[in-house]
């Protein structure tokens, strides 16, 4: 998209009202990146998209897919367990002169870029990157000044929950922990059955150092993920025969390698998820299923599929939970290629951490397939002994030793003691038992794929992809009418009567049944149908002298400009034919035998 171009798209999606910068009435008193408010238009394509979400990912599987809703403010201990205190942190660079801060990779990218050197900084070290800077003589571009050692800075932003300083809480950066934490509770309402799936749609915040690029990166946004939860030892995923015929393209692990040790760009393979599965470029069926599924959801927003590819995350670029994953890439006119969505191996990372720090047993079970045998380790408080330790509190040490788990009984039985809450165990305090016994079943954490969406930077692309210049100046917004914010307008031929009551009849109609609808009887009818067209809204409803004759209208298409007449009682059936079951119009008017009208 040329600058031209860009401008004209970010001025239209600000002055129609999908979106605007945030604090603008403040903005020459204070600088804050990375937040947009919604408009209007902005909230109900957003809101359109999240739904079709929905019916490709949610609707279809609902018997193993629950949604849920969680806090976007959680405890310290959450993300001490997710690892995100630890690892959620990107490089950070200071200018020693005018003290502005830049987010290092990307600074030494684009500086590097601009001198016609092509780097990859994604995976990294923060000496590497201090190196590169160094190496080159890279300095502010602001005001040319030094610039600091790089340091690592944590992405979290850092709150208290409640009047206590040390009750400390952060917002989540994703939505994943909340459906992580809450597994045992959706577990149990879904039958304890796996494979299941969570699903959560909400905002998350990220202290981005240096956010710019409009949607493509803030500081809050919003997210839907699923967490898909399954048996290792069988990762069948049922439903890829929906699939099947999906063309994936996908760059492979082998592939960047090879593409970053000849400095050129990735050049993606197109393979059906059968294909993708038997070349073992994921590890499981779930995640070829997930592919497939999202290229279907993009597709359906009007990006092509020449237009999307999957791009393989080397071990070095990969989250800290990750053993395998992918960024789904989207062509930006403006941008470039940029990443909408992840899909993340994350195996019993998670679980596995919460249970470790929660002390709660975060597990399913299998039947075997054959029964074993298995040593078991039972203890049994030793009264005497511990009322000699703990006197008036022993009572409470042989509650929590009747609670004690296999792992601690074995570290007791090997002769090592252990902590129980304030309380130190030694082996003397308890009696101990091995037994052998045979079993039918066993318990094992579950192994999870994750498919990500930002759902801000889908709101950009499908908007540029939309995005039409006619006769190189009139808007023509081409959404698919499923996710157009406004789906049908009434308009009057003339702002007089009996058609304005028409007119205003019908609209009201449409309201009262679900339909987002815009009346307009202002103008020519001309200027009319081309503001429609600037809107993306799909049908245009036109009511005219032949109405009052005999209770017909045109139906105008938005991206053809053809019309068809129906009589008024057939409008509302014929327009969600198009918005739902997405039916071109004009085949849908030969197919019920409508009159075809002249281009308008």
């Amino acid at each position: 998209m040329s600058k031209e171009r860009s401008e004209i798209l970010m001025e239209y999606l600000v002055t129609r009202g999908f979106i605007w910068p945030s604090f603008e009435i403040y903005r020459s008193m204070v600088e804050v990146g990375g937040f947009y408010d919604y408009g209007p238009l902005g909230v109900e394509l957003k809101r359109n998209i999240i739904e079709k979400w929905r019916r490709v990912f949610i609707y279809p599987y609902q018997d193993i897919i629950y949604e849920i809703e969680t806090p976007i403010i959680m405890p310290e201990i959450v993300f001490q367990a997710s690892g995100h205190l630890e690892h959620f942190t990107d490089y950070i660079v200071e200018c020693l002169k005018c003290g502005r801060k830049y987010r290092a990779d990307h600074l030494v990218e684009e500086e590097l870029k601009k001198r016609g050197i092509n780097i990859r900084t994604e995976g990294l070290s923060e000496r590497d990157i201090e190196k590169l800077i160094i190496e080159h003589g890279i300095r502010c571009p602001q005001c040319g000044g030094e610039l600091s050692k790089v340091y690592r800075f944590n992405l979290l932003f850092r709150t208290t929950i409640g009047p206590y300083s040390n009750n400390v809480g952060y917002i989540r950066p994703e939505t994943a922990q909340g459906m992580f934490v809450s597994f045992p509770r959706v577990f149990d309402l879904a039958g304890r059955k796996l494979p299941f799936g969570i699903a959560q749609i909400g905002k998350v915040g990220r202290n981005e150092i240096s956010p710019r690029q409009g949607l493509i990166r803030l500081r809050e946004f919003s997210q839907m993920e699923i967490e898909l939860f399954f048996d290792p030892k069988n990762p069948t995923c049922p439903f890829l025969d929906d699939v099947r015929d999906v063309t994936v393209r996908v760059v492979t692990e082998d592939e960047v390698k090879k593409a970053i040790e000849e400095g050129r760009d990735p050049v993606p393979i197109e393979l059906k998820p059968k294909d993708i599965i038997e070349r073992r470029i994921v590890p499981n069926e779930w995640m070829a299923f997930y592919m497939a599924l999202a290229v279907v959801y993009l597709n359906e927003l009007g990006i092509p599929v020449d237009h999307q590819y999957f791009l393989a995350k080397l071990p070095e670029e990969r989250a800290h939970y990750a053993a395998c994953a992918f960024d789904q890439m989207v062509y930006s006119e403006r941008f470039g290629w940029i990443e909408v969505s992840g899909l993340a191996y994350r195996t019993d990372y998670d679980l596995s951490r919460h249970e470790k720090f929660s002390g709660r047993e975060l597990r399913a079970e299998r039947t075997l397939e054959k029964p074993i045998e298995v040593e078991t380790v039972r203890v049994y408080p030793n009264p005497q002994k511990i009322r000699e330790v703990y006197g008036d509190k022993a009572r409470e040490v042989m509650k929590l030793i009747a609670s004690i788990d296999e792992e601690n009984a074995r570290r007791l039985a090997s002769g090592e003691s252990i902590k129980l809450g304030d309380y130190v165990i030694s082996p003397e305090m308890v009696f101990i038992k091995v037994e052998k016994r045979k079993i039918t079943r066993e318990k094992f954490v579950p192994h999870v794929v994750e498919p990500s969406f930002g759902i801000d930077r889908i709101v950009y692309v499908t908007l540029e992809h939309a995005f039409t210049l006619v006769d190189g100046d009139k808007i023509l917004l081409k959404l698919p009418p499923d996710i157009a914010p406004i789906k049908v307008a009434v308009l009057p031929l003339v702002r007089k009567e009996p058609l304005v009551s028409i007119g205003v009849k019908i609209a009201r109609e449409l309201y009262r049944k679900g339909l987002k609808v815009l009346y307009d009887d202002d103008g020519s009818i001309g200027t009319r149908y081309s503001r429609c067209d600037e809107l993306g809204i799909p049908i245009a409803i036109t009511v005219d002298d032949r109405t009052v004759e005999d209770n017909t209208v045109t139906l105008r298409d938005r991206d053809t400009k053809m019309q068809v007449r129906a009589k008024i009682s057939d409008v509302y059936n014929i327009v969600r034919s198009v918005i739902e079951d997405r039916k071109n119009l004009l085949n849908l008017g030969k197919e019920l035998g409508l009159e075809l009208v002249e281009r308008a």
